[in-house]
């Protein structure tokens, strides 16, 4: 089968078969448009290319194009193209077509995942640097409470709309991975805070959370795409609270997500039970957190065996 034909069906595959998100249908699109432009560039025929003459010199040669073309690709990124690749070669095994065994890619060896998290006195430290007498600090301290209650995803809290949430029950659905959901859980405390910030609003926009920098005389023309807040103003906004608070760790938005989850294992929360308010589709995504849990059960171990 040629290269193009073969992109074609894989996505189709992956869309229709998979029932994979948009979102990841354009990341394996865009990975494979980049092996098809080395392949155009290195081998000149692209039109005519066909998939059982992909070697795996040719494979390996694609990952080293990669960091040719991007000086500064990270381990992770590569592997990605490369999972891509696999992923590839295995929907054409799927199809009984010939080609090179997905088996053969081997992905680069990475360092182990670092997560940056707060510990208890640095969390007090930043819920108490934002000053709740004004609506954009009320706004601020809510999102910065919700995500460290709930575990969001800093790309679900954006997308919430004020409909999405049962402040009462202190409870929410949220849509992740396509068609997968959840359901997360507010502290009273985050919820009292998303009240009071609500209750300071007086527009007709449909977001949870909004920009509130905007011009009276041109509020009329917005609309709830326009005003809801984006994953960089909401890392940055993180940023800045976190020196108010004199935290000097390099943190994100995200690193309250990473809070949540450490503060659950640290008082002996079952890792299950994280994964799946994390969302985590595997297990393996969510055993990152367990490097908290080595004190504690050092504690425990010198408590019986001295």
């Amino acid at each position: 089968m040629l290269l193009k034909e073969a992109h074609s069906k894989f996505l189709n595959y992956l869309e229709v078969i998979k029932n994979k998100s948009p979102k990841t249908v354009e990341q394996y699109d865009r990975h494979l448009r980049k092996f098809n432009e080395y392949i155009d560039e290195k081998y000149k025929n692209l039109d005519i290319f066909d998939m059982s003459d992909l070697s795996l010199d040719i494979a390996e040669w694609f990952r080293s194009y990669l960091y040719e073309k991007r000086r500064t690709i990270s381990i992770k990124t590569a592997n990605a193209y490369m999972i891509t690749i696999r992923s590839f070669l295995k929907f054409l095994e799927k199809k009984w077509q010939k080609s090179l065994s997905a088996t053969a890619i081997d992905l680069i060896k990475a360092e182990d995942r670092h997560v940056e998290f707060l510990n208890q006195d640095e969390l007090d430290r930043l819920f108490t640097a934002p000053n709740i007498n004004t609506i954009i600090w009320s706004r601020d301290l809510a999102i910065m409470e919700c995500i460290y209650s709930t575990g969001l995803r800093i790309s679900e809290l954006t997308a919430l709309n004020k409909s999405d949430i049962n402040l009462k029950r202190r409870e929410f659905a949220v849509r992740w991975k396509w068609r997968k959901v959840r359901v997360v859980y507010l502290t009273k405390n985050a919820a009292t805070l998303i009240e009071k910030y609500l209750e300071k609003r007086t527009d007709w926009f449909s977001p949870l959370f909004i920009r509130h920098n905007t011009k009276k005389d041109n509020i009329s023309e917005l609309s709830d795409e326009k005003v809801r807040l984006t994953r960089f103003f909401i890392t940055n906004m993180v940023k800045k609270y976190a020196l108010k608070a004199y935290i000097l760790k390099d943190i994100s938005a995200h690193t309250l997500r990473h809070s949540f989850a450490t503060t659950l294992l640290s008082n002996w929360a079952d890792l299950r039970a994280i994964q799946e308010m994390l969302g985590h589709a595997s297990i393996t995504t969510t055993q990152v957190y367990t490097h908290v849990t080595n004190k504690k059960l050092k504690d425990v171990h010198s408590k019986f065996f001295k």
